[in-house]
């Protein structure tokens, strides 16, 4: 996928984002390629400016450059194109824009609905920085903050040959000079609040963008680190800016286990039959956990206390729903309801609602849904942030659980009666996962399907 679907820039409803670069390792490259590709997108021009130096070698990466002094100078504003504006020249760099510059760059960008790029820190075409004092220069009205960070730095020295002020870097990471720069290093500078937060406004949506990361080696270690930087970030994109089309989006995926049925045709609530010495719901809730989702959010109903109680202990959210005889899609309402507006409730770190990249949801009768399968649905929606995403079985038949996107979730707000998720694959391109084990399309309808899946455990 390109950078402006991994940054989610192409589903904004921000008509004119305020977006800053900050960071090292690649700010000028992420800048000029989201510049082309949202202008591509949106066929109009795209202003794009700086509040520190910039190289006078990347002024012919946009179509137009304007050094404004003052307001005066922005008068015959290009219609079409890149539009780079900057202070004046002074040998090799350009000098940032005035304040006064900036405001008036902002009000147009607000008033004829134009992405707005600024640049907001320098490196020195390093891999790493620490910021001065008096940096990163960040607008406070700027909506979107993308920190760049070069993986190519690790396993050299910490020293000022691929780091931007080392010293300052060493006393944030708290390794001395010249140690080995390790991926916790990187870490703990990037999650520093004198480091890669600094800076940022409260209100501004975090991206870190690992880059440099040109093997499998690397793409391995970044990893890592990004579902680590998820708790201080609202997404993580890992990968390289000279192969766009294989950088990874890495964000919070919620699970949604649906635990609410009456389970009329069964006769006896199903959440709470035993399965290898355990709730069925509990089996489910364990898994989910396993997987790495977070949060993991059970929907009850029928005999809520019953399964509220065989989930005892575990760091799940329970979410009530009340109107469970009105079929699944009020569950799955409940569900993402609480998932969009009272994800500040959540246990542990609460992620955003704004952070939230995808749900999978599972079924309470379906205890036997392998980690790997949930597993592999997260790994493939980190590559192309499919809209849903669900495992096929024998090259043929559709199999839960299911992933949706955060793109889907207005839909499955206004899903109505006995449907599930299923009422809006119509609306939404279904991709699919290739999986070997057809145990994915048993669940327990009946007492008959329940003594099977006893057997199976015995065999």
């Amino acid at each position: 996928m390109n950078l402006l679907h991994a940054l989610r820039l192409d589903q904004s409803t921000t008509m004119h984002p305020v977006i800053s670069f900050v960071g090292a390792g690649g700010k000028t490259t992420a800048l000029f390629q989201v510049a082309r590709q949202l202008q591509s997108a949106k066929l109009q021009p795209l202003i794009v400016t700086a509040t520190t130096h910039l190289g006078v070698w990347q002024i012919p990466l946009a179509d137009h450059h304007i050094i404004a002094k003052d307001i005066s100078d922005l008068q015959n504003f290009p219609q079409e194109g890149v539009v780079l504006v900057t202070g004046e020249i002074e040998g090799k760099r350009t000098q940032p824009v005035s304040e006064v510059v900036l405001d008036w760059l902002h009000e147009k960008s607000k008033q004829q609905n134009l992405p707005l790029l600024i640049e907001a820190d320098g490196s020195r075409q390093k891999p790493l920085k620490a910021p001065a004092e008096h940096e990163p220069p960040i607008p406070e009205f700027s909506d979107i903050i993308i920190y760049v960070t070069g993986l190519s730095a690790l396993g050299k020295p910490l020293d000022e040959n691929h780091v931007q002020r080392a010293e300052r870097f060493s006393q944030l990471s708290g390794v001395p000079l010249g140690a080995p720069i390790t991926p916790q290093v990187i870490l703990t500078a990037l999650t520093h609040p004198q480091g890669g937060l600094k800076n940022i406004p409260p209100h501004a949506r975090r991206i870190a963008l690992l880059n440099q990361a040109d093997s499998s080696e690397l793409r391995s270690i970044g990893g890592s680190m990004a579902k680590l930087l998820l708790h201080h970030f609202d997404s993580v994109l890992l990968g390289s800016l000279q192969q766009p089309e294989n950088i990874q989006t890495f964000e919070p995926v919620a699970g949604i286990i649906l635990a609410a049925g009456a389970a009329s045709r069964y006769g006896a609530p199903k959440q709470l039959l035993d399965w290898k010495g355990k709730p069925f719901v509990r089996h489910v809730a364990e898994t989910a956990l396993r997987s790495g989702l977070e949060p993991v959010m059970v929907v009850v109903g029928f005999h809520h206390a019953d399964v509220e109680s065989a989930l005892q202990g575990l760091p799940v959210h329970i979410v009530h729903n009340s109107d469970y005889t009105q079929g699944q899609s009020t569950s799955i309402k409940a569900g993402v309801g609480e998932l969009i507006w009272n994800s500040h409730n959540l246990g542990g770190k609460p992620p955003d609602a704004k952070s939230i990249g995808a749900a999978v949801f599972l079924l309470a009768d379906q205890p036997q849904i392998p980690v790997e399968v949930i597993r592999a649905l997260v790994e493939t929606h980190t590559r192309r942030l499919p809209a849903i995403l669900a495992p096929l079985v024998l090259e043929e038949k559709r199999a839960n659980p299911v992933l949706f996107d955060r793109i889907t979730f207005p839909a499955l707000m206004n899903l109505k009666g006995d449907v599930g998720g299923r009422a809006i694959f119509d609306k939404y391109k279904v991709e699919y996962i290739p999986w070997h084990d057809d145990i994915l399309l048993f669940d327990v309808d009946k007492p008959a399907d329940y003594q099977r899946l006893i057997e199976t455990e015995e065999q």
